[in-house]
């Protein structure tokens, strides 16, 4: 092995294999080939424009499965607010009734009649007593009501005929 330090400042030769030197000359870069036209026949043609048709329809039948899914998620999502509105108001309709119910209730209303309207129970000496017959009958009308209509020239004519 020889000494790879060198002392001083002048740099080292580098030695170099004449084999990696052959090989680097045998190697030619080949820059100016004009490209070779490739003739493709009609049925290539066919299989690449059915390829791409293909791949064209699986695009199209994934767009409208993506599309499908959208329409149908942003329905539900509708839906999903519909019910929690419809559910709101079913809780609302609830409350009302209930108050409703106790707004109705004897006690409330006699309440209510003393504090707003300043009403009193009524007392032996209100209390007012009628006495009417055993009996009941209706009173028969003793006139005869007539009603006096305009009516034209035929009118007039029918009734004289006809005794009315």
């Amino acid at each position: 092995m020889a000494n790879r330090y060198q002392y001083g400042t002048s740099p080292r030769k580098i030695e170099t294999n004449d084999k990696k030197e052959k090989s680097r000359q045998n190697i030619k870069i080949v820059k100016d080939l004009p490209k070779q036209e490739v003739k493709i026949s009609k049925q290539q043609k066919m299989k690449h424009r059915k390829a791409t048709l293909l791949v064209l329809a699986i695009f199209a039948v994934l767009f409208t499965i993506s599309y499908r899914n959208t329409k149908i998620n942003e329905k539900f999502n509708e839906m999903q607010t519909l019910k929690a509105e419809v559910s709101s108001l079913q809780k609302e309709n609830e409350q009302l009734q209930v108050t409703i119910e106790n707004s109705l209730n004897l006690s409330n209303i006699e309440k209510q009649a003393k504090e707003k309207l300043g009403m009193q129970k009524l007392t032996n000496k209100q209390t007012v007593y009628v006495n009417l017959p055993k009996k009941d009958y209706i009173e028969t009308a003793t006139e005869k009501v007539q009603v006096n209509e305009d009516k034209n020239w035929f009118e007039k004519f029918v009734d004289k005929i006809f005794d009315r």
